[in-house]
């Protein structure tokens, strides 16, 4: 019997009936189907069936054999749902007319991988999501978790163990599934938590926070709670990242990291020439990174550059970086970057499919990131900024959106097609934006003149 054949029997003499099986859209929701345990050969071999043009940012007509969207089950995702008994996961790759989909998120990030795979490495990336718990009255208003009710609850005791039962039941099914969950802590915000597992290549990455995502639903709706990973749901709370931890390994397999202590550590900040390199094309990109790791309008409250009225704000608002410097967009810390520049609103796939095509152009390009800063930007003026060479990052979803249009290294890299329909739902969404009246502005205006 095959290990998928091992796999299928332990799963089915576990009680497993039923497998979600599940993509990305272009937004990065868990999208799929149920499907009985006893269809997987058809799953694996043809997929299961979606109507193109239901299915966000596909760009698929009605009619044809490029109407149809198959999702192709990959057997190495096949694993059990803890949290929900009789049900296992599997993620699918789309296939439009029997060939890989090139706008499906996943496919992307393939792709990457196998441009980065092609220069011998391998990219890791520990991602950190941040999220809230909370609930909703009759009225609509919403609230922070059940105990969870401090003005500065950052690392807690009371409100981190207020939500002990759903971090543990959360943890349990995540290392289930092979995370290596590792620590949870209570964020600045009222409701905000942030959940730490272990690295993973950049896929399986991708993969692991989608389905954490699966899990923290589930678990908080047999709560009562609500579970979002909306960026920045109250204006005066911090806003929730989903910071990325990357480095590189050899893609033969060895768990050497290749950004690490290497020759011609020039800026002295325990780098490689490779690392400075893939540094470098990190910030060249930024503006446009953002419209993929800052993908939507109530990202740029969280990255705004101006006094927050949260009091406390550790989003990045300029393209710099530094030793060990929360306040620039990539921190330098052990050898890895941390690129703080992504949301929890960031499809996952995309984000690191960018991250990677940016990194590669600053190897190909051999780019200099330029001196570390290793001051607080969040206390300098703007002239100060300015001195320093230090722009900002786009402040809006539109000004994200013109970045990525003229930046026409990373479109090429990921696929012009593809480029466009992100770009047109993007447009429409801050188009939208700007129509509506907020209460702020009757307000504000209603009288005044």
């Amino acid at each position: 019997m095959s290990d998928i054949g091992n796999r299928l029997a332990a799963l089915q003499a576990a009680g497993v009936h039923t497998i979600f099986a599940q993509f990305a859209d272009i937004h990065g929701s868990a999208k799929g189907k149920l499907v009985p345990l006893t269809q997987w050969d058809t799953l694996a071999k043809t997929g299961a069936g979606f109507a193109g043009p239901s299915i966000w940012g596909t760009g698929l007509g009605r009619t044809g054999p490029r109407s149809e969207y198959y999702g192709r089950a990959d057997a190495d995702t096949l694993q059990a749902m803890p949290w929900l008994p009789g049900y296992a996961r599997v993620v699918l790759d789309g296939f439009v007319d029997a060939q890989p989909f090139a706008l499906c998120p996943r496919q992307i990030l393939r792709t990457q991988s196998a441009r980065l795979a092609e220069q011998g490495f391998t990219l890791q990336a520990g991602l950190e999501p941040e999220f809230f718990l909370l609930t909703q009255d009759a009225q609509g208003h919403l609230h922070s978790a059940p105990g969870d009710n401090l003005s500065k609850p950052s690392y807690d005791s009371q409100s981190l163990l207020a939500q002990r039962d759903f971090l543990h039941a959360l943890g349990q099914g995540l290392d289930a599934c092979g995370f290596g969950v590792f620590q949870y802590d209570h964020e600045d915000a009222g409701g905000q938590y942030e959940v730490n597992y272990g690295y993973a290549p950049a896929l399986t990455a991708a993969d692991r926070l989608l389905l954490f995502k699966i899990a923290a639903q589930h678990l908080a709706q047999e709560r009562g709670m609500i579970f979002s990973m909306m960026p920045k749901p109250f204006a005066e709370r911090p806003g929730s990242g989903l910071h990325f931890h990357l480095s590189l390994t050899d893609a033969s397999g060895s768990e050497r990291n290749r950004l690490g202590p290497g020759e011609a550590d020039w800026h002295g900040q325990g780098m490689s020439r490779l690392g400075y390199h893939f540094l470098a094309g990190l910030l060249q990109h930024a503006p446009a990174l953002a419209a993929f790791c800052a993908p939507t309008v109530n990202s740029y409250k969280r990255l705004l550059c101006a006094d927050s009225l949260s009091g406390t704000s550790w989003a990045p608002a300029t393209i710099a970086w530094g030793d060990n410097n929360r306040t620039t967009v990539a921190r330098s810390v052990a050898g890895r970057i941390e690129w703080r520049l992504p949301d929890s609103s960031a499809n996952p796939y995309l984000a690191l499919a960018a991250v990677i095509a940016a990194g590669l152009d600053g190897v190909k390009r051999q780019l200099d990131p330029g001196a570390p800063i290793n001051q607080d930007l969040y206390q300098m003026s703007a002239d100060e900024r300015r001195l320093l060479g230090v722009d900002l990052l786009p402040q809006t979803l539109g000004q994200a959106c013109d970045a990525l249009q003229a930046d026409s290294i990373l479109r090429q890299a990921l696929g012009v097609d593809f480029c466009e329909q992100f770009l047109m739902l993007k447009r429409a969404e801050w188009a939208e934006y700007c129509q509506q009246v907020s209460a702020w502005e009757v307000g504000e205006y209603l009288r005044k003149f």
